[in-house]
This record gives C-alpha cells, sequence and structure tokens, in this order.
C-alpha cells in the first residue's frame, strides 16, 4: 500500500488547504468536462483551464508527498500539453472525456481517502496505461481539428469549428442549417391553450414547465405566458392568478393534445382559446433580457459571449470570499443562540418586578433588534446555493446514461436557492439515490419510449424553490411511472399493510415505497425498482426535518418532492400547554388553531375520534395521551384545537392552550437517553426557555407517522 494520510499531525493546517484546494480544483474541472461535452466541443479556455488545473493539483501533491495523484496529475498535464499544441480530432472526442473523468474520479477518491486518514495507493497503472494509448492514439492520425460539433440526432444546431493546424485562435464558427429552421409542414395547426392547476400544488412555474416538455413531445411551443418560467420566483404567483397560457404549433388533434397535457400531474382544466389576452398578464418585474422573441433561437455565439462575461464577471468577485471552518460557524451559532436564551432571561426576569422603567423598555428593545439582525446574519453566513449539489447530480445522469446506454436530458431550475450548510450535507446522497432512481428505473429504453410515441432522449428535471419558510426540491422524469396496483400487491406480499387495501388512497399507496422493509432485489425486474432504499432516503430527510412525498401516474413519469426546512439551529416555534408541561412546536407545522364544541367531535367505528373542518374530516390526536401528562383538560370545549401537517399528513392536536408564539433554539436531545428511544415518542429535540426551564419540542411528522 502507499503513503498513509497523515491528517491529525502537526501539519493539519497545510493539510486542510491542500484538501480544499484540491476538491475545488475538481469540482471546477469537472464542470468543465461536462459543459464541453454538451456543447460537443472543447475550446482553447478550456484546454488552457484544464492544464493549469492539472499543474496545480501535480505541484501540490508532490508537495505533499502524494505520489500516485502527483504522477497522475503529471500524466493528464502532458496530454494536455499535446491537445494544445495538436488540437483533437472529432472522433476521439468521447474518449478524451470518459478518461479525464476517469481521472477526476480517481483524483477524488485519493482526496477522501487522505480526510478520512487511509491508505493511498502507490500507482494507479491502469488509467496510466489508458493515457499512454491515448497519447500515442492522438499523436497518430493528421490533427486539423481542434473542437468539432456533434450533430445531435434531433437536429440541433451544428457549429463547425476547424482550422489549419497550430493556428487555434484563427478558429471560425461556420453556421450549419438546423433541421429547426426547416418551414412547417402543411398539416400542423396553430393552438392557444389556457391551462389552470390545482389550487393547492403549489411551484406551478414548475408544473408549467414541465407542462410545456410534455407538450414539445408533440409539438413546437413557440410562446408562453409567463414568458419566464424557470428562476422566476413572481412566475408561480402570476400562474395561480390568471392561468398559465401558451401557444403551440403541432400536427397532433385536439384530443391527442389534452391526454398529453392531462398526463402532467395537478392540471386542472385545459381550454382551447382563440389568442393570448389582449392586456400584459405578467407583472412589469420579469427581466426584460431574460425574454426572448417567439420561434427565435438564441444565437449560440451570443450565449456563449454571455457566459464568457459571466465567468469574467465572476472571477471578479473571488478575491471578495473567504473560506472559513465549517466548526467555527457551529461554534459562533451556538453562542448566537446562547445569546437569545440570555437575552429572553433578562427580560423575563425584569418583568417578574412589574415595575416599568422606560429608559430599560428602550435599551431592552434596541438589543432584542440587534440580536435579531446578528442572528440572520450568521444564518446567511452559513447559506450556500444548492447549485454546487446540482452540479454533483450531471455526472451522476452522464455517467448512468452512458451505463445504460440512455439518453437523457438532464435540467436544473433553481439553482441559486440558498440552504443551510448543514442541510445541504444532508441531502446529497438522497438526492444522487432519487435521480439514480430515475435514471435507471424511471426512465425507458430508447425503445420502450418510442414504442409507446414518447420522444427517445428522457428528461430529469431537478428543481429547488422557496416555499414559506421551507425550501421544496423536486426530482422529476418522463419516465415509465409507478403502478399502484403493483406497488399494493408487494406490500401486502410483505405485510406491511396497516388496514384493508380498499381503504388506501393512491397518495398512500404512493407512499408505501418509502416503508421499512418493502424493498427487495425482486423489486427492481417487477416494478421499476424504485422501492429499493427509499426507505433511507426519508430517513435522511427527516434526519434534517424535511419531508418526501411522490406523485406519480403510470406511464407519464414520477415526482419526488423534499420538502426541507432553511435552517436547522433557530426556528419559530409556538409553545403550548398540555397539562402542567409546556412544549414547543415549530411554526412550519401548524396550519391553524381553533376551538370546538363536543358535537362537532365524530367518532368512527372503531372509537377513534375525528374533527371535521370545512367538510374535511381529520383524526384528532389527545397530546395528553401521548406525553402521560397529569391535571389535564378532558373536555374538548375547554381544550384548543391544532391543524398541523409533516408535508403530506395531517391531523388535529388536541391541547390545553397555545401560550405565544417566539424564537426557539433547538437543542439536540443528550445522546444518553438514546437507550430510552425518546425520538420514537415524539420529541424532536428541546429548547431553554426564558426563566431556565427546559421545553421538549414535539416531532410532528413522527406523531403523525405513529397515530
Amino acid at each position: 500500500m502507499g503513503k498513509m494520510s497523515n491528517y491529525d499531525s502537526g501539519n493539519d493546517s497545510i493539510l486542510e488547504m491542500y484538501i480544499f484546494e484540491s476538491e475545488t480544483l475538481l469540482d471546477q474541472l469537472e464542470e468543465i468536462l461536462l459543459q464541453s461535452e454538451d456543447n460537443a466541443e472543447l475550446t482553447e479556455e478550456d484546454i488552457n483551464e484544464i492544464f493549469r488545473i492539472m499543474h496545480t493539483i501535480k505541484g501540490s501533491s508532490a508537495m505533499m508527498e502524494f505520489e500516485a495523484m502527483a504522477h497522475s496529475a503529471h500524466k493528464l498535464e502532458d496530454l494536455f500539453f499535446v491537445i494544445r499544441e495538436e488540437g483533437i480530432r472529432t472522433e476521439d472526442f468521447e474518449d478524451l472525456m470518459d478518461l479525464v473523468l476517469n481521472f477526476a474520479t480517481f483524483l477524488r477518491g485519493e482526496v477522501e481517502k487522505i480526510q478520512n486518514n487511509e491508505d493511498l495507493l502507490d500507482k494507479n497503472e491502469e488509467l496510466i496505461e489508458e493515457t499512454e494509448a491515448f497519447l500515442s492514439r492522438i499523436k497518430g492520425g493528421p490533427q486539423d481539428t481542434i473542437l468539432v460539433d456533434q450533430t445531435d440526432a434531433e437536429g440541433g444546431i451544428s457549429i463547425d469549428l476547424s482550422f489549419e493546424m497550430g493556428a487555434p485562435e484563427t478558429a471560425i464558427a461556420q453556421p450549419a442549417t438546423s433541421a429547426e429552421e426547416e418551414p412547417p409542414s402543411g398539416n400542423e395547426t396553430l393552438y392557444y391553450l389556457h391551462t389552470r392547476f390545482t389550487e393547492d400544488c403549489q411551484m406551478e412555474n414548475i408544473r408549467a414547465f414541465m407542462l410545456v416538455n410534455k407538450l414539445e413531445s408533440i409539438g413546437k411551443v413557440l410562446e408562453t405566458i409567463p414568458k419566464v418560467l424557470n428562476n422566476n420566483p413572481e412566475a408561480a404567483g402570476i400562474i395561480l392568478k390568471n392561468g398559465f397560457f401558451c401557444k403551440l404549433l403541432t400536427a397532433a388533434d385536439k384530443d391527442t393534445i389534452i391526454s398529453t397535457a392531462n398526463s402532467i400531474l395537478s392540471v386542472k382544466t385545459l381550454q382551447f382559446i382563440d389568442a393570448f389576452p389582449d392586456e400584459e398578464l405578467e407583472t412589469k418585474t420579469v427581466e426584460k433580457e431574460a425574454e426572448t422573441p417567439a420561434g427565435e433561437a438564441v444565437q449560440p455565439e451570443k450565449s456563449k459571449e454571455a457566459a464568457k462575461n459571466k465567468q469574467i464577471a465572476s472571477s471578479n468577485n473571488v478575491q471578495n470570499l473567504i473560506s472559513v471552518d465549517l466548526n467555527k460557524l457551529d461554534t459562533l451559532m451556538n453562542l448566537i443562540g446562547e445569546i437569545v436564551i440570555t437575552e429572553s432571561m433578562v427580560l423575563g426576569s425584569v418583568n417578574l418586578d412589574e415595575v416599568k422603567d422606560e429608559n430599560f423598555e428602550k435599551t431592552s428593545t434596541q438589543l432584542q433588534k440587534l440580536t435579531d439582525e446578528l442572528q440572520d446574519i450568521v444564518m446567511s453566513i452559513r447559506m450556500v446555493p444548492i447549485a454546487g449539489t446540482f452540479k454533483k447530480m450531471k455526472r451522476i445522469v452522464r455517467d448512468t446514461g452512458k451505463k445504460l446506454s440512455k439518453d437523457v436530458e438532464f435540467i436544473t431550475m433553481g439553482e441559486t436557492t440558498e440552504v443551510d450548510k448543514t442541510i445541504i450535507d444532508g441531502i446529497t446522497d438522497p438526492l444522487m439515490h432519487l435521480v439514480r432512481n430515475s435514471m435507471d428505473h424511471g426512465i425507458e429504453s430508447k425503445e420502450e419510449r418510442m414504442a409507446v410515441g414518447k420522444n427517445p432522449i428522457g428528461k430529469v428535471i431537478l428543481s429547488a424553490q422557496n416555499v414559506g419558510g421551507d425550501i421544496v426540491i423536486s426530482v422529476s422524469d418522463d419516465g415509465k411511472g409507478l403502478d399502484p396496483a403493483v406497488l399494493l400487491k408487494k406490500a401486502k406480499e410483505k405485510n406491511l399493510l396497516t388496514k384493508p387495501e380498499e381503504e388506501y388512497t393512491e397518495k398512500e399507496i404512493l407512499n408505501l415505497i418509502m416503508a421499512p422493509g418493502f424493498s427487495t432485489n425482486s423489486v427492481v425486474t417487477e416494478l421499476s425498482g424504485r422501492g429499493v432504499g427509499m426507505d433511507v432516503v426519508k430517513k435522511n430527510i427527516e434526519k434534517v426535518g424535511g419531508s418526501i412525498s411522490i406523485e406519480s401516474e403510470k406511464g407519464s413519469g414520477t415526482n419526488t418532492f423534499l420538502k426541507i426546512p432553511l435552517t436547522l439551529s433557530i426556528i419559530s416555534g409556538m409553545e403550548i400547554q398540555v397539562g402542567d408541561s409546556l412544549y414547543e412546536i415549530p411554526i412550519s407545522n401548524i396550519r391553524e388553531s381553533f376551538k370546538i364544541t363536543s358535537d362537532q367531535l365524530i367518532k368512527d367505528p372503531d372509537k377513534n375520534e375525528m374533527v371535521m373542518i370545512r367538510g374535511v374530516c381529520y383524526p384528532l390526536i389527545r397530546l395528553h395521551d401521548i406525553f402521560n401528562s397529569g391535571k389535564c383538560e378532558t373536555s374538548i370545549e375547554d381544550g384548543t384545537l391544532m391543524l398541523v401537517d409533516s408535508g403530506e399528513t395531517f391531523a388535529c392536536l388536541f391541547m390545553d392552550d397555545l401560550i405565544q408564539k417566539h424564537q426557539i433554539v433547538v437543542k439536540p436531545i443528550p445522546k444518553y437517553l438514546n437507550r430510552y428511544s425518546v425520538k420514537d415518542s415524539g420529541i424532536a429535540g428541546c429548547t431553554i426557555l426564558g426563566n431556565g426551564s427546559i421545553s421538549l419540542i414535539v416531532d410532528i411528522p413522527s406523531i403523525l407517522d405513529r397515530y
């Protein structure tokens, strides 16, 4: 075995710097390669950038005496030196991408070993041999091109950037004719569609985006209102208010359009209208530069120019960034938490004296204001854009697609959405699992897709959006979807049903996938394998305070929604009284609170209590029974009811009283209490109140799951 990493030695800070720098460079490398593969070209800047990345990794690895890494980086540096001088032929382009991505995976693996203090490899002979073979191959033939766009099978724009050897800077773009530029055939008709989505579906802009994608399979969507659907926070509100308008050019008949649109979940109505409304329905806040006139293609040169400018702009910001150890931020967060608690203690003890001091009131209000600001700043420091996580998924789609010979278009939306660093780390694995599932089991093979009249290129859409105080992330595909009948049969065989099968709603059947013990190897063939490890995904999402729900339609695809909190440390909570104890319920789980009379209480045949609110029946859960509280209100008139939800499930909680809404600092339950399975009894954590006493935080998802 090779050199063991020295992670715990005195070189800690140098080693940490090395790891951070290597990970950043490898991320950059992967991004360049995947982007180049999308564009089917490797520009001169890309080649120079890859050369520079390898040169840096080689130097720093040699300094740290990680020979295998230094040697590998050196080999790649040699390779790109040759490519920089002589160019790369189109037929070698794919193999080059595979080779360099394999190197990136190897180097990343070694960096991980260094972090975990494991033995490193002495050398990687297989990769070195592959590189040698590739080098001799590209040196063999005439090198008259550095980059050529491979014409897309679907008829995309092809850019031939050939030039004479040795003069890369004279590369000239020659526009080639595109299949899209052909005039429409005579039997195509122009339809104006007006769609409304169901009221409570949320993320209307993403639903509309998915509808557009679906309609593209039977025709061409020329224009939509709102024009910009992704990365436009106002689009959802506009669609909710006015509905979604789109102009479709297609040879399909109205029935086909209706059935295609209805295959998208949450489409409520679809109308054919004569023309778009006269008045402008979009608000003026939509950025003008984001609007592209209907039917116009964005010129590749312009988009490349824009990307280049963006790159220059982002590189100018580098000097304003500073990397900080996450542990230091955790400590800072804990300190802020302590300040919040101490502040409420100070204010609470003064109020006990009942003597109002005007000066104290003024200064205490100012202190509260500053504490809140400080808290917000610390929170924002910990926030990172989700773009980095989304980029990792792109690599998974690429690798899985190659392995399974599936052609898949990967679409991301809302990459700028910011999430707490701790939460990002917690959701990366579940997202990876969901994306892999979509690729492996959701998206059918090209032959299967063509047989049912689908576009042979599948779609996987990954999106993130701020909804209230939460982030909603969705993983969607236009694959085969889930069959509820098969799921129910499988769950029955495994004895996972808790009630008669005819009582299960479709939503509940889909959620059975996430039941522990649902998955077996045979599931992969029988039901598209979506059950594999979904219980683990659910557990990981709940670990960061989130919830997961699944929507699917057989033959059309599946959407998985993850609802996760912005941050875990300080949340808004409602203090409630149950008997002689105080508890906290996170505001994000509360829908409303109210009082009822005893005649509004319903009992089902099994003596379970239910409450009817606006025509919907909700189960009633008495918190006194769960927490065994003494001195409690048992009469329904004397207590208060609260409607709560955990993403998918709703219920009414019965308690004595509501006390106040306030900011609470979430403290984990001490580890030594784990043997008493406190988590299973409906407690998520605890907080310290202003008077110094401890209040327990109610775990709404686990209570709703159990009762």
